[in-house]
């Protein structure tokens, strides 16, 4: 699948196409909407380390780091926490290969907890924002520094239990590093920073009094008028129902570029973000309302499209009449975008 990384000589973000083998990561590279027929470059996993979740990027908190033997690190980013977890354990299993109660003891770990079907992380953080019923923001002096609108790491524990959406405090301390893992809330002051470097999860986020949070976008707010800021909070929390990488042609040089999309409903948008960038911003995005959605054949190009593309095209067509052409990775892919689309139209 598509996962951005970091490059080694230039650090910037690459996003790749990666094939998981036994031994070994294969990365190949998009030309044109079309995956070039060899690698362009390879992960060996004997004797590599991993590490996940992986803090060490603020801005992508959904990271997966991997430590060559040779000791060169990788540094790979997923679309969402469950995905990221997927990768991380068929990462290990492979390492782990010739140890199957090791891989035994991952499964176990990963299926010890699951978030109930029906609390949304997004929810969440937007009650925790409610003004009368919301977590209270206070401001808060930790070793000479200042922060405002904090709130501590057991007053989210105490109003994520009085709120229904946990039943103990080790659920809620869960939920909270949940929210801290997709980057909803983040850590600041010495003792809740120091936590995230834990090597136990259970342990990156403190039910403490002493330990303090924020907002990950309280430190980023800008001079937007109240009716911009106003309609991007509305366009952009609805509960999310699909996530992934795609790739998009563009508009107007109609090259072929890989992007990650979020298909959300109530209200109904489907946004894209460039994974290359360090800002988690949509860099484009329309309302899913009046939007026809269909296959396209894959015998041939179809009009309206340029480049050798590798195929399971989809197109959207909005009810302004723009054409949105989009490469799946598979034909059941293509299959499961359309029919998670279709119903929000």
């Amino acid at each position: 699948g598509f996962l951005p990384y970091q490059g080694h000589i230039v650090r910037n973000w690459k996003v790749r196409w990666f094939v998981l083998l036994q031994d070994k990561l294969l990365y190949y590279k998009i030309e044109g909407g079309k995956k070039e027929p060899s690698p362009k470059g390879r992960i060996l996993l004997d004797g590599c380390t991993i590490t996940c979740p992986c803090l060490e990027y603020e801005n992508r908190p959904l990271l997966i780091k991997l430590k060559t033997k040779t000791n060169t690190d990788y540094f790979l980013e997923c679309c969402s926490r469950e995905e990221r977890d997927s990768w991380a354990l068929d990462i290990t299993g492979a390492i782990h290969a010739g140890h199957p109660v090791q891989v035994q003891e991952l499964h176990r770990m990963k299926n010890s907890f699951k978030l109930l079907e029906n609390i949304s992380l997004h929810n969440i953080v937007e009650r925790m924002y409610d003004s009368s019923t919301g977590i209270k923001l206070t401001r808060n002096l930790d070793q000479g520094s200042r922060y405002k609108e904090t709130f501590t790491g057991s007053a989210l524990v105490d109003w994520l239990i009085s709120n229904s959406f946990a039943v103990s405090r080790f659920e809620a301390v869960t939920l909270a590093s949940m929210l801290m893992d997709e980057n909803f809330i983040r850590p600041v002051g010495v003792r809740s920073t120091e936590a995230t470097r834990s090597s136990d999860p259970s342990e990156k986020f403190l039910d403490d009094s002493t330990a303090l949070y924020m907002f990950a976008e309280s430190s980023k707010k800008n001079t937007s008028s109240k009716e911009e800021v106003h309609f991007n909070i509305s366009e952009l929390s609805g509960k999310i129902v699909k996530q992934g990488f795609l790739v998009k042609q563009g508009h107007k040089r109609k090259n072929w570029k890989v992007r990650k999309f979020v298909l959300r409903a109530d209200p109904a948008f489907l946004h894209y973000y460039d994974p290359t960038k360090e800002e988690n911003k949509p860099v484009g995005g329309f309302s899913l309302r009046g939007c026809l959605v269909s296959a396209l054949e894959d015998n041939g190009v179809p009009a309206g499209v340029k480049g050798n593309v590798q195929g399971n095209l989809f197109k959207i067509i909005t009810k302004n009449d723009i054409h949105y052409y989009i490469q799946a990775s598979s034909k059941a892919e293509r299959v499961q975008w359309i029919e998670a689309i279709k119903p929000l139209t």
